[in-house]
């Protein structure tokens, strides 16, 4: 599906027709830096819900196959489509970054002069929504997510578990249909780390997001619907830890 005029036209059509059974497809997905090539001919599907796994060693491409999920760059070639849409232009592909996709980022990247509030509010604000509801949007995520308490401090003074909470908060905070999450727990402890997954997994299974992350950790025991390791540019599934 190509994006017309309007892109919420665009998306209701295909959720009412029925049509849209992936939330994020990416098909025969090519990449290269230089003479590296970085991505080989991977082609993924998301689906409403699901819980993808993306392992692999540093430096292997997982991010720079999350950034092209995300509409934040673009194949060599391939095509990559969010909830039946391919965008073409960076207009159609902000909006469809802005209405459909969560970001949480490996090391969180909150603003650090906002409070933990406005880190959050920041999105909706982006979406057009008015101040009261995008704040009362924003304490409520940050209550489900066990840091209201928090809410006006600076997201300077907050540790890496609260970062990673707030930042979670912020991801859903327009209400997306898949959260990509670039390594969301490396910098955290195990007891954090276990919570942010914990975490990940209330949000698919309470409000049907999609979530895809990825992890260096070929071994880590996850609540994964769909596991996958890159390797040499090739993404394929995850035969036994």
């Amino acid at each position: 599906m190509r994006l017309g005029l309007d892109i919420h036209q665009q998306l209701l059509r295909g959720l009412l027709g029925g049509g849209l059974t992936y939330v994020v497809e990416v098909e025969d997905v090519w990449k290269s830096y230089g003479s590296t090539q970085v991505l080989k001919g991977v082609s993924l599907k998301v689906g409403e819900g699901d819980f993808v796994a993306i392992r692999g060693k540093s430096g292997v491409g997982k991010t720079t196959l999350l950034r092209i999920m995300g509409l934040m760059d673009d194949p060599d070639r391939g095509s990559i489509r969010v909830m039946g849409v391919e965008a073409r232009g960076e207009g159609e592909r902000a909006k469809l970054r802005l209405n459909c996709i969560g970001f949480i980022f490996q090391f969180f990247n909150l603003i650090p002069t906002l409070t933990a509030l406005e880190n959050v509010e920041l999105p909706m604000a982006l979406a057009g929504l008015d101040r009261k509801a995008r704040r009362e949007r924003a304490l409520k995520l940050l209550e489900e997510l066990g840091v209201a308490h928090l809410a006006d401090r600076m997201a300077s003074k907050l540790s890496g578990g609260e970062k990673q909470r707030v930042s979670i908060a912020r991801a859903l905070a327009n209400n997306p249909k898949v959260v990509l999450a670039d390594e969301p727990t490396s910098s955290l402890d195990p007891e954090n780390s276990e919570a942010v997954i914990k975490l990940f997994e209330k949000v698919r299974r309470r409000c049907g997001v999609a979530v895809v992350m990825t992890t260096t950790d070929l071994y880590e025991e996850l609540p994964c619907t769909h596991d996958y390791v890159l390797e040499a540019g090739v993404l394929k599934p995850l035969k036994g830890l």
